[in-house]
């Protein structure tokens, strides 16, 4: 982590984002998986701080989306987005009212124009980019100037697809692994991190998220 700065992401040596299993990942993705990967606790985690951060009415990227969304179920949004790997999973979903099916660590750029959602969320997913930095730009460029991008997890994954540095770091670290993704890729603001404790047995919720700056 030391080597790691928002400073010098030129330099960040590409074995901390390889994986154990290096086989394309749309091949992993391909079977139909509708399962969730957070217990009832931490999903209820999750859906609170949506509610708290997420506005309502808005228009909503689901990043990294799959089957379920975990949006507060009683508040109404304009729209949400979602982009996944699984087209039929993202068909089975909702709260979605479309979905794209793009592999980000082929492509790390969004095919959606500058400034056109309010919030970004990504639940239970961000250990498996292998371009956050470049992922992290873009969700900046197409959400309206202080505009929140959500990113959860908790302490599962699978574990050959995520990338060294989450499988080398520890739950705290991971916070710290998160809030280094937003520094480095700029004009983001307010990044601030949770820990929701849960119950015993129960699944941890960890959270980071930050707000685009009104400039660039």
């Amino acid at each position: 982590m030391a080597q790691l700065r928002a400073d010098n992401v030129a330099e960040w040596d590409a074995g901390w984002f390889a994986k154990q299993d290096d086989t394309a990942d749309d091949l992993f993705y391909q079977p139909v998986r509708k399962v969730v990967h957070i217990d009832d606790a931490a999903i209820r985690a999750v859906t609170a701080l949506y509610r708290e951060l997420l506005p309502a009415g808005g228009a909503i990227l689901d990043l990294m989306s799959s089957w379920r969304s975990h949006l507060p179920p009683d508040l109404a949004y304009r729209r949400v987005a979602g982009l996944g790997m699984n087209a039929e999973e993202l068909a089975d979903n909702p709260q979605l009212s479309e979905f794209v099916v793009q592999n980000l660590n082929q492509r790390p750029e969004l095919p959606y124009a500058d400034g056109e959602f309010d919030a970004a969320c990504c639940c239970v997913s961000v250990q498996y980019l292998q371009k956050p930095v470049a992922v992290f730009r873009a969700v900046r460029r197409v959400l309206k100037p202080g505009a929140p991008f959500v990113v959860t997890f908790s302490n599962r994954c699978f574990p050959t697809k995520a990338v060294n540095l989450w499988r080398y770091t520890d739950d705290r670290q991971h916070q710290e692994v998160v809030a280094l993704y937003f520094a480095a890729a700029g004009n983001w603001t307010g990044i601030t991190g949770r820990e929701d404790r849960p119950p015993a047995h129960s699944d941890p919720l960890y959270a980071v998220w930050a707000y685009t700056t009104t400039t660039d």
